[in-house]
């Protein structure tokens, strides 16, 4: 059965790998992360080059990372990854981290945009607005209650229907893809034949603009702001690099897929960002960003489809980020699992339900813990604070790339990075940027992804000392 499946997944051919950059970056990001992007930066042109720059850098990235998947193409992933290059604490912490924050927060983020198109077509109910500005030190759990509850409830019944068994056929996969391609180029013909906006809204700034140049620490800090809002459009990425040495020529081939599907990923995000800004001036869509439950997506076809276009939109939004919330809960039990098997995790997370052969405990933690970060803030903090934590690793692993040459030398790697040292050396010095920016910026996203982070050293300590 090994051999055969390990020639199964060796023929995976330039298109389909295109294929699968393409449905794993795609997601909730393009519809929503305008708004805020337009909040910090407050040009049109700059929110397009925001998008351009964090394309590029994405692309830097998964060259960067997907040499070291190459090598470890059959070993599972960035716990194998740390463990192979760190050293097991790295490992756990990796580990730890995808469940305290990473994975489950992005769990939080794309059942709230769920929500958020539900509430679009449905409006959900609020609590009395005395309970809503409830503070609970910098938490405030009960302010957009019926969103919150919504995304709740949908966390915890997705969770209970992987927990027997249900899995995603790569057939509904792909029909979702297609739904979202076809969504947003629907966006685009239809903004721009029958929008109603203007090329002069490119050209107008916002009223609360002031010029700056790139010397400009506050034009930097700005930037980066919007960087990290766009990252969450291209989370994903990182996945693609898992089938490193396992596809047809990879030496070619997984180059070739990368840039290709990057470059319609990054070609769809600036069409699609490009058709809002047209439309809306740049003040309606901060407009949007301040209503916080409001989506730029929506708003947009709102505005020139009236309320039939807001809700086709949203419906298409509500189908997609639900299959995207199903898949983004099914995957990362198995790494919880593989860590309490090492010894690194809650024991129970390596127990198998003996009918329906699912990490159901596994499941459980990770669906308790995901509705519990839907409390603690919005779903723009919420990806902030995974970005952030994210791109730690992110920027971990490239750097094993120079650690892995000098250490290894004459190990075999079916794909080189190309445009070593500088790609490499570009991204990691990327991430170092971004995480410190983000501690100015963010500071209240950067300190709880950083206590998440660390959470689990106690925990480390006691299974490490046990298993010695």
């Amino acid at each position: 059965m090994e051999k055969q499946q390990g020639q199964l997944v060796r023929s995976i051919t330039l298109a389909a790998a295109v294929m699968l950059v393409v449905s794993s970056v795609i997601g909730s990001g393009v519809y929503k992360k305008v708004a805020p992007m337009s909040a910090e930066l407050l040009s049109p042109s700059l929110v397009l080059w925001a998008w351009l720059l964090a394309g590029i850098i994405s692309l830097f990235g998964a060259l960067s990372n997907a040499e070291i998947a190459g090598m470890m193409a059959d070993s599972g992933g960035e716990f194998v990854y740390f463990r192979r290059i760190y050293g097991r604490f790295m490992a756990f912490l990796w580990g730890w981290s995808t469940f305290a924050v990473i994975k489950t927060a992005a769990v939080s983020s794309i059942a709230y945009v769920f929500s958020q198109s539900f509430n679009a077509i449905f409006p959900l109910p609020h609590l009395p607005e005395s309970i809503e500005n409830i503070e609970i030190g910098v938490f405030k759990p009960f302010e957009s209650a019926g969103v919150k509850g919504l995304t709740i409830l949908l966390i915890l019944v997705l969770t209970f229907l992987n927990t027997r068994g249900l899995k995603n056929a790569a057939a509904l996969s792909t029909w979702i893809t297609r739904l979202v391609i076809v969504g947003l180029l629907g966006i685009v013909v239809s903004g721009m034949v029958w929008g109603g906006g203007s090329f002069s809204n490119f050209s107008t700034p916002s009223v609360n603009y002031v010029p700056r140049d790139w010397t400009d620490f506050s034009l930097i800090k700005a930037m980066f702001a919007a960087l990290l809002a766009a990252f969450w459009g291209y989370e994903g990425w990182n996945t693609v690099g898992f089938i490193g040495g396992e596809i047809k020529n990879p030496n070619r081939n997984l180059p070739l897929a990368l840039f290709s599907g990057m470059l319609i990923i990054m070609g769809a995000y600036l069409l699609v960002n490009f058709t809002y800004l047209y439309v809306l001036p740049i003040d309606s869509i901060i407009d949007v960003h301040k209503a916080h439950n409001d989506i730029a997506a929506v708003a947009v076809v709102r505005h020139f489809a009236g309320d039939f276009g807001a809700l086709l939109i949203s419906v298409i939004i509500l189908i997609t980020t639900l299959g995207c919330t199903n898949s983004t809960i099914l995957m990362p039990p198995r790494v919880y699992y593989a860590m309490a098997k090492d010894g690194l995790f809650f024991p129970r997370a390596a127990e198998i339900h003996p009918k329906y052969h699912t990490p159901n405990p596994a499941l459980w933690m990770q669906g308790i813990w995901a509705s519990l970060l839907v409390l603690s803030g919005s779903f723009d903090q919420l990806t902030d604070m995974l970005i952030f934590a994210a791109f730690f690793f992110y920027g971990a692993t490239a750097f094993g790339v120079f650690v892995l040459r000098r250490r290894e030398p004459n190990a075999e790697r079916p794909y080189k990075v190309w445009g070593y040292p500088v790609v490499p050396a570009l991204f990691v010095l990327f991430c170092v940027a971004l995480i410190i920016i983000t501690c100015i910026n963010h500071p209240r996203e950067a300190s709880i992804g950083i206590v998440l982070m660390l959470s689990g050293l106690p925990f480390y300590f006691y299974w490490n000392r046990k298993r010695g």
